[in-house]
């Protein structure tokens, strides 16, 4: 039997900071996605089980071949309060790779959420626990626990990079991705665009401003409408 090699599993890795997680974790993914220049979101085939579920914290990655979930129980063990195991499970549907007893024990172990390239099970009591999972689907079937994989090291999730402590914000619209040194400078641009858009929002309630004003400009860039049109 194979096992798995020291090398593949690195203990110790540098998290975004619990204060830096908290900061960022007040403002939707797609706040933070825009001031990250709209990059980091993953695919939006994963999903959150309940859309009210949120989630924010340091990324501890794991990689699995399909259909085997034995670097995920390792990984559980190593996993701090307030990680969220970031799971590239290769996108596969044939099987689940977590159902209710691992979730209940991350939730017992006090981890800030799972998300998951790869199915769930046990879906209608993982929806009553509560506990912040996003994957890409269910299947009842259940995994196998005999293939290595690596424990943080850079993987692939929902289409983009993800290294170990980055930061994973998640609410009802998906999963976002933050490199760790760049998440302390992210509130203070995230509160300007989310004043902004407060402020658009209060104008067009109000009946102003409803056209906006960049519009045409673009529309002119575009070849949409010539020089000196508007619509």
């Amino acid at each position: 039997m194979n096992h798995p090699s020291d090398a593949d599993i690195r203990r110790d890795i540098e998290r975004t900071p619990p204060d830096v997680v908290a900061r960022n974790a007040v403002f939707a993914s797609s706040i933070l996605a825009d001031v990250c220049g709209r990059r980091g979101t993953m695919h939006g085939r994963i999903a959150p089980l309940l859309p009210g579920m949120r989630l924010a914290g340091p990324a501890f990655t794991v990689e699995v071949r399909p259909g085997d979930n034995l670097m995920v129980h390792a990984a559980m063990v190593l996993a701090r309060p307030g990680d969220v195991l970031v799971i590239d499970g290769k996108a596969d549907l044939g099987c689940a790779l977590m159902g209710s007893i691992m979730i209940n024990a991350c939730k017992a172990m006090g981890l800030a959420g799972v998300v998951l390239d790869a199915a769930i099970r046990d879906t209608d009591e993982l929806r009553e626990l509560g506990f912040p999972v996003y994957s890409i689907g269910a299947n009842p079937n259940g995994p196998t626990k005999g293939v290595s994989g690596r424990i943080n090291w850079p993987i692939s999730c929902g289409g983009v990079a993800v290294r170990p402590g980055d930061l994973i914000v998640g609410d009802a619209d998906g999963i976002v991705v933050v490199e760790r040194e760049r998440a302390a400078a992210l509130p203070a641009l995230a509160q300007r665009k989310v004043d902004d858009e407060q402020a658009r929002i209060a104008d067009i309630l109000a009946g102003r401003e409803l056209r906006p004003r960049w519009r045409d400009a673009a529309l002119r860039n575009a070849g949409a409408i010539g020089d000196g049109e508007t619509l």
